[in-house]
């Protein structure tokens, strides 16, 4: 699936068949679901990428001192960038798991 394909399925009611749960959970916040993200990535915390999620989510919320507790938890470097560049990053990174 392509980035493109992914956005139009924002207009959805459910997202596609078969996404990566990281891209699922991007999906839902994108769609203003962010607890159901937050699940997403609670559902498998201690695996680098789900925490790396995390780190977004809360960088999303407001609140830099626990994303950056997650983004060190990830082994990342905190995001310093726009949200819209970094889900559309994380977006791209798991549409092609």
């Amino acid at each position: 699936m392509q980035l493109n394909e992914f956005t139009a399925s924002l207009a959805n009611a459910k997202p596609p068949f078969g996404l990566h749960p990281i891209a699922e959970a991007l999906w839902y916040d994108a769609k203003g679901n962010w607890e159901q993200a937050h699940n997403i990535a609670q559902n498998r915390e201690g695996t680098r990428d789900y925490d790396r999620l995390h780190a977004y989510l809360h960088r999303k919320e407001g609140d830099e001192w626990n994303a950056g507790y997650w983004y060190r938890r990830a082994g990342a470097s905190v995001y310093t960038g726009p949200l819209e560049d970094e889900w559309q990053t994380l977006v791209e990174t798991f549409l092609q798991r």
